[in-house]
């Protein structure tokens, strides 16, 4: 069991974290026809807009109540019904998604209430319009909490409240983590449609942010969850949650509609992997697809070709609890050793269960100094710096990856998932290794050179 060290410091000089509005807003941008409503001042909105555009490359329908000094002071309720009645009107969304920020969470308003007074004094004109509400204050927690805290909203305030109600046989619930990327989200689609079910997905950005061209102008989000398949999430016959952080949402699923749920903390190793194939043969009732069985293999022949280049490695990582995870049981089922884990928060129950002595909550900072002698640095491209500075390559995973195209489109889950991820660290390590040349083999060169370095020593101190 991992020990979790708390921070020591009074402020991050380099941030790891993304915030909670930050994930909220990412989660609402999975739905079709959404528009992310910062509760907060414009500076909030812009910082989180220039994130997901560099990540993305995309547009991104992100908008602000723009909150002044005086609504500060006074209260923001005429700013937030301006704002949602403005995106109404303008925009007309099939959902506004909103998330508090600092500032207003600072003051301690009356957010819930808010805001169903005025979908109760606004009903005639927000019709056809669905409006949820996220708490989430930067001060507290990070993306992951963020984001699961839209997706319980969600289900919260569009699904249809039914327990005991009717299920269809071959539908399932996907509640994919934040981390999940849009190629993971349809690998894991084309997966369980292979065994003649259904899925409904949410948050899904692979139909939201996966880089389409639309061939006119749209204000809000095209593609993601359709509003009627949140509404009838209680008729699928199972849900299945990925990550830590969705078990808060699938939890809530069940409580109001009666649907139970499996939680898979990741979907990399072979062995979870193994779990979910079998999971989805029991769901339908069917063998696993010839297909499937075949990407095991070539699954099972990458992690042959590829231990060979990961036995001993020393390994850094930041990331978030769950993605943090993810990436250290990977690391270590090819024999790989932790010699560093960062995490953003320590709320969650998942770092427990992270395979190395500690996991510091703290930013790159940390990293850095904790990173002295490794081999590998796994973190976003905020991480580059410090990757640099050690004279260590960066592999690039997470959010935000500005500084290289494609990062949503690489496969991480599933057994073709795993080929593919141990090739692409497979492929660093390689490239980072230095061959030796003839020269390092010279015994008088490298004499030559010891007696140059002592001889050149007093000089140098002098300087």
């Amino acid at each position: 069991m991992a020990s979790i060290l708390q921070p020591s410091k009074a402020a991050a000089v380099n941030p790891l974290k993304s915030s909670q509005p930050l994930g909220a807003a990412f989660a609402y941008l999975g739905v079709d026809g959404a528009v992310p409503l910062f509760h907060g001042s414009q500076g909030c909105t812009s910082f989180a807009l220039v994130l997901f555009v560099r990540h993305f490359k995309e547009t991104i329908p992100l908008q602000t109540t723009a909150m002044d000094e005086i609504a500060t002071i006074l209260g923001g309720a005429d700013h937030l019904e301006e704002a949602i009645l403005n995106l109404k009107s303008r925009t007309k969304p099939k959902l506004i998604g909103v998330c508090t920020t600092a500032l207003v969470e600072t003051r301690g308003e009356d957010f819930a209430g808010d805001l169903a007074a005025i979908k109760a004094r606004r009903a005639t004109e927000l019709a056809g319009t669905e409006v949820v509400l996220a708490q989430t204050p930067d001060f507290d927690g990070a993306i992951e909490e963020g984001w699961a805290k839209a997706v319980t909203a969600m289900i919260e305030g569009i699904a249809d409240r039914a327990p005991g109600r009717r299920r269809e046989r071959d539908r399932v619930n996907i509640l994919p983590g934040w981390h999940l990327t849009v190629a993971d989200i349809e690998h894991l689609r084309a997966m369980v449609e292979a065994f003649g079910l259904d899925p409904v997905i949410l948050p899904d950005v692979s139909g939201s942010l996966d880089g389409t061209v639309p061939d006119r102008w749209i204000p809000t989000t095209y593609g993601g969850t359709p509003i009627d398949d949140i509404r009838t999430l209680g008729d699928a016959r199972h849900t299945i949650a990925i990550g830590e952080h969705m078990r808060a949402p699938a939890a809530r699923l069940a409580e109001l509609t009666g649907v139970d749920y499996s939680l898979f903390r990741d979907l990399t190793g072979l062995k979870a992997v193994d779990r979910f194939v079998m999971l989805l043969s029991e769901l339908s009732g069917r063998p696993v697809p010839a297909g499937i069985r075949r990407r095991r293999a070539q699954a099972q022949d990458a992690l042959l070709d590829g231990h060979f280049h990961f036995g001993g490695k020393r390994i850094a990582i930041a990331a978030e609890p769950d993605h943090l995870y993810a990436l250290a049981t990977f690391f270590t089922g090819l024999g790989a050793d932790i010699h560093a884990a960062v995490t953003t928060t320590g709320h969650s129950k998942i770092l427990e269960r992270i395979p190395c002595d500690s996991v510091q909550v703290g930013d790159l900072g940390d990293l850095e100094r904790l990173a002295e002698g490794a081999d590998l640095i796994v973190t976003h491209s905020h991480g580059r710096q410090a990757a640099e500075r050690l004279g260590l390559p960066l592999m690039r995973v997470g959010f935000p990856v500005f500084d290289r195209l494609g990062s949503q489109h690489l496969l991480s889950v599933g057994y073709q998932g795993l080929r593919d991820l141990i090739f692409r660290t497979s492929n660093i390590f390689q490239e980072a290794r230095r061959e030796p040349v003839p020269a390092d083999l010279d015994p008088f060169r490298n004499r030559e050179h010891d007696d140059h370095d002592r001889r050149s020593t007093p000089a140098t101190r002098e300087h």
